[in-house]
C-alpha cells in the first residue's frame, strides 16, 4: 500500500470509527446515574479500535506493554507542563478576545469520582486505542518523515493523528459552547496528540499515549475535586 492510500484509508477509518460510537452513544442511554454519557460512545469507540486493529493486523503493528517507571515520568512532567502552558496562553487569549473562561461541560453533569474514572482513566484508554493505538500505528511507515520541534523530530504520522485528535473534538459544538473555547480543546488536544504520538513512537508502546492523555487529564480531575 502506498503511503497516501494509507493516509487516505487510515483517516476514513478513523472517522467512520469516531462517528459511529458518537452516533451510537448519542442514541443509547443506559439509564444509570452514576454512568457518565460519554460511557457507552468511549465503549464502542474502544471496541471498534480494537477490531479495526485485528482486522488489518497485516497492515500495522500494534504494541502496548506496562512501561518502566523511569521512561515515564518524563512523558508525565512534559505533558502536566504542556497542559498548564496550553490553557494559561488560550485562556490569555479568551479573555484578550472579550470571551468568558469556560468549563468543559461534561464535568458540569459529572461528580469528581466519575471523572476520575470516565475521563481520566475510561476516555484516554479509549481515545488513544483510536488514535495512537490505530490510526498512529495505520501510519507507521510515514515515520521516517517529519518536521523538527524543540531538537526532536515530530514524525508526520504523529502530527496526522494528533490533528485528526484535535479536530476531533469539534463534536463539542453540538453542546453548546463558544467558538473561544472550542478553539481551546482543538489547540489543546492537537498539541497532547503531538507529545503522546512522539512518545508512543519513541517506545513503540500505546501505553505511553495513555500515559500521556492521562497527564493532560490529570488537571481536569484535581481541578473537579477542588470545586466539589
Amino acid at each position: 500500500m502506498k503511503n497516501n492510500e494509507r493516509v487516505v484509508y487510515g483517516i476514513i477509518i478513523t472517522i467512520v470509527i469516531f462517528l459511529i460510537a458518537n452516533i451510537i452513544g448519542s442514541k443509547v442511554h443506559l439509564g444509570i446515574n452514576f454512568i457518565a454519557p460519554s460511557f457507552v460512545t468511549h465503549t464502542i469507540m474502544l471496541m471498534l479500535s480494537i477490531f479495526g486493529i485485528i482486522l488489518l493486523k497485516n497492515k500495522l503493528t500494534y504494541r502496548i506493554s506496562l512501561p518502566k517507571f523511569k521512561t515515564i515520568l518524563k512523558p508525565i512532567v512534559f505533558a502536566i507542563v504542556l497542559t498548564i502552558a496550553i490553557n494559561i496562553i488560550m485562556t490569555i487569549v479568551t479573555k484578550l478576545a472579550g470571551g468568558k473562561v469556560e468549563v468543559h461541560p461534561l464535568f458540569s453533569k459529572m461528580n469528581p469520582l466519575q471523572v476520575f474514572l470516565f475521563i481520566f482513566i475510561y476516555a484516554s484508554i479509549a481515545e488513544e486505542m483510536l488514535f495512537r493505538g490505530f490510526l498512529l500505528n495505520f501510519l507507521k511507515p510515514l515515520k521516517q518523515k517529519g518536521i523538527p520541534l524543540f531538537n526532536r523530530i515530530i514524525s508526520l504520522s504523529a502530527i496526522i493523528s494528533a490533528i485528526m485528535f484535535g479536530l476531533a473534538h469539534l463534536v463539542l459544538i453540538r453542546t453548546g459552547v463558544s467558538p473561544l473555547f472550542l478553539l481551546r480543546v482543538v489547540v489543546f488536544a492537537t498539541c497532547l496528540g503531538l507529545l503522546a504520538g512522539y512518545y508512543q513512537e519513541k517506545y513503540d508502546n500505546n501505553s505511553y499515549a495513555i500515559i500521556v492523555h492521562m497527564a493532560g487529564n490529570s488537571l481536569a480531575v484535581i481541578a473537579a475535586f477542588s470545586m466539589s
